[in-house]
């Protein structure tokens, strides 16, 4: 007999939310650092099929503590290839980035994501966006525009593979709002390590560097907290509403300045950071109404007589 399909409703726990979106944002800085630290040396595929890989592993490892193997069942699986194809887009395009362009120019740019999930929440999710959030966008892509600092010579490559890296995250979010009401984090992280590592395995054995013992252990590091930074922010969104957590993962720009600085002597100029604060300031203006919205909205629901009653006279 067929399983069912049980629901897995968000639960309300601010403190532990904020505890793991900090450890999110942390472990997923970390990972950026290492990966920028790789591609000085190793080809983009081999440095990601190895993040899949110790991510597959932490997936396996965590299911028998969770619920056991059968958490890892689906019947959503083309929901899975989906999204899988979509976050293998979002990493390869930023690692390519990252190869070529200072860490906290990268990070300041694929910000842009929440502006995208705006932007194609409304045909892809029927969704309405009003003139607010509309001249909140138009703020937000000028900030884009000031960091990309586009002149006739054209745009930079690297400046359009983590733009295109922001695109390709938006989508991958939004394909995630309906497959994380049925999955749970662990099952997500074992389909998308999964199919990443089909894919670039593909490629590996035209593209293979063996690395060094020293770059062994930041491989390792890389996948380790790649795979926990990945399970961190979904429990986050499991735990806490956007309009709590995002503040916090604008501190990534804090970790990139920080590791540029240290390992690779950059800091970033004045008008990437002018239009980094744009971008991040237009984004917690669209989910702060965003919210409010949905705050409205759900009072209206609760106040509103139901239909086949007539409301009350007016005194």
């Amino acid at each position: 007999m067929a399983e069912a399909q049980v629901a897995i409703r968000p639960r309300s726990a601010p403190m532990r939310a904020v505890f793991y979106m900090v450890a999110a944002v942390s472990a997923l800085a970390v990972l950026d650092a290492g990966v920028k630290w790789l591609t000085s040396v190793y080809p983009v595929p081999q440095i990601a099929f190895l993040r899949y890989l110790v991510g597959l592993v932490l997936a396996l490892g965590l299911a028998p503590r969770l619920g056991g193997l059968a958490t890892l069942r689906t019947r959503r699986l083309s929901g899975h290839m989906l999204r899988s194809a979509l976050n293998l887009a979002t990493i390869l395009t930023f690692y390519y980035a990252l190869k070529l362009m200072p860490l906290a120019d990268a990070i300041a740019i694929v910000f842009a994501a929440p502006l995208f999930m705006t932007v194609l929440s409304v045909p892809l999710l029927r969704e309405r966006v009003g003139p607010r959030r509309w001249t909140a966008l138009v703020v937000g892509f000028a900030g884009v525009l000031i960091i990309l600092r586009p002149s006739g010579a054209g745009l930079d490559p690297a400046a359009l593979m983590a733009l295109a890296s922001a695109l390709f995250y938006a989508l991958t979010m939004i394909s995630s709002r309906q497959l994380s009401t049925t999955e749970s984090s662990h099952a997500i992280l074992f389909y998308y390590s999964a199919a990443g590592l089909l894919a670039t395995g593909a490629v590996l054995p035209w593209q293979w560097i063996t690395p060094t013992p020293g770059d062994l252990w930041v491989f390792l590091l890389v996948g380790v907290v790649g795979g926990f930074g990945q399970f961190f922010l979904n429990q986050a969104f499991r735990y806490g509403e956007v309009s709590l957590l995002a503040p916090i993962e604008y501190t990534a720009l804090l970790w990139a300045i920080l590791f540029g600085f240290l390992l690779w002597d950059e800091l970033p100029s004045w008008p990437v950071l002018g239009g980094a604060a744009l971008v991040i300031a237009s984004s917690l203006y669209i989910i702060h109404r965003e919210t409010a919205l949905a705050r409205r909205d759900r009072l209206r629901r609760r106040t509103e007589p139901p239909a086949d009653q007539p409301a009350s006279p007016q005194p």
